[in-house]
C-alpha cells in the first residue's frame, strides 16, 4: 500500500472501469473510484510515474498495467464496459462513487503508534471522510458504493514485521492487534455508513463487509481452491510468509552481497495474496462473487441493488 487513502486518491485516482471485464453491468454510465492500491487501476503509476515490473499484470494483461497485481482487481470484476475515457458532465450525477478506504491508514499508523493511539485515530479519519462524502453529496452524487477495510493483520507485510511473537497471532497466524483495529475501524464505519443512509434519503448508500469476504477466504481457503493462506505468491524469503520488505514484487537487488530477484509463483491460483500486501486476481474473483452474493451487503441487493443478482462473472 502506498499513502493514505483520501488524501492521494480524491486527485489522482477518480477512474472509470475499463473495458476488461466479463458481462457484469452496474447500469451505470460512470463510476469514479476513491481508494487506495487495492482498487487502483492505474492512477499511482500514471500520476507519480512510479515504476511496476512484470511479474505484475502477468495473468490477464500479460504485462504490468499499473495495477499491483497479477492480473484482475475487484473493481474490474464489478464494473462494466465504459465506452468514453472522460465522462458527460451528467454521468457525475448518474455515476456511482466507490470507496474502498482503511488499508493505509491504520497499517501505516502502527508503525508509529500503539495500538491505543491507532484506535484512538479512527474518528478523525472517518471524520475526514464524512467531509468528504458530504461534498460529493452537495455537488450532486447520489450513489454511494462503501467498501470497507480488510483484515489486515493477515498480510505478510505486517506479519513480517509485526508477527515476530507468535503470541502476538491469533489462530490463522494473523496479527491481532491489526486485527482488533480493523474491525473497530469497521464498526464506526459502518455506523457512519447508516448515518449517510439516514440522512440522504434521497441517495443510494451501500455498505459491503469486506473484512468479512477477505476472512472467510484466509480461514478457509481450501474450501475456495486455494493452497496458501498466508504467502505471497510473488516476494523473497520463501515459505512461510516469502515477504521481504527490502525486495518488492518482481525487482532484483543486492542483499548482503547476493543478488536475490523477489519473483512469482508458478501458479497464481493456488495464492490468495499476491506481493505481501495485495491479492490476486483468482482470491479477487472470489471475493467479488461473495460481494454479489448479497450476504455482506448493507442494505441487501435485493432491496435496492436487483440488477446486482444477475451478476456471472
Amino acid at each position: 500500500m502506498r499513502t493514505p487513502f483520501f488524501f492521494l486518491l480524491i486527485s489522482a485516482l477518480i477512474s472509470l472501469c475499463c473495458p476488461l471485464i466479463l458481462a457484469v453491468d452496474f447500469n451505470y454510465p460512470a463510476i469514479f473510484n476513491f481508494g487506495d492500491s487495492n482498487s487502483d487501476t492505474g492512477g499511482l503509476i500514471a500520476g507519480l510515474g512510479e515504476r511496476l515490473d512484470p511479474p505484475n499484470g502477468q495473468t490477464f494483461f500479460k504485462k504490468p498495467s499499473g495495477r499491483f497485481c497479477d492480473g484482475r482487481l475487484i473493481i474490474d470484476f464489478l464494473c462494466g464496459k465504459i465506452d468514453r475515457i472522460l465522462p458527460r458532465e451528467d454521468y457525475f450525477k448518474q455515476g456511482l462513487y466507490m470507496f474502498d478506504i482503511g488499508q493505509n491508514d491504520l497499517a501505516g499508523a502502527f508503525y508509529s503508534k500503539s495500538e491505543d493511539q491507532v484506535i484512538a485515530s479512527i474518528p478523525i479519519i472517518l471524520l475526514e471522510f464524512e467531509v468528504g462524502i458530504k461534498k460529493l453529496y452537495d455537488q450532486g452524487a447520489r450513489r454511494f458504493w462503501i467498501h470497507n477495510t480488510g483484515p489486515l493483520g493477515c498480510l505478510p507485510q505486517n506479519i513480517a514485521v509485526f508477527g515476530k511473537d507468535p503470541s502476538k497471532l491469533d489462530e490463522l497466524g494473523c496479527v491481532s492487534s491489526h486485527n482488533r483495529a480493523s474491525k473497530l475501524f469497521n464498526l464506526q464505519l459502518h455506523a457512519l455508513s447508516s448515518k449517510f443512509q439516514g440522512q440522504f434519503t434521497d441517495a443510494n448508500v451501500t455498505f459491503i463487509d469486506i473484512f468479512s469476504i477477505k476472512y472467510e477466504l484466509i480461514s478457509n481457503f481450501s474450501r475456495y481452491g486455494f493452497e496458501h493462506s498466508i504467502t505471497a505468491c510473488c516476494g523473497y524469503g520463501g515459505p512461510p510468509l516469502n515477504y521481504d520488505s527490502r525486495v518488492a514484487c518482481g525487482q532484483t537487488k543486492s542483499l548482503n552481497g547476493s543478488s536475490v530477484t523477489a519473483k512469482g509463483c508458478d501458479d497464481t491460483t493456488e495464492y490468495i495474496n499476491w506481493d505481501g500486501i495485495h491479492y490476486t486476481e483468482a482470491a479477487n474473483l472470489q471475493v467479488s462473487s461473495l460481494i454479489v452474493s448479497g450476504r455482506y451487503a448493507d442494505p441487501p441487493f435485493s432491496d435496492r441493488m436487483p440488477f446486482l443478482l444477475k451478476l456471472k462473472f
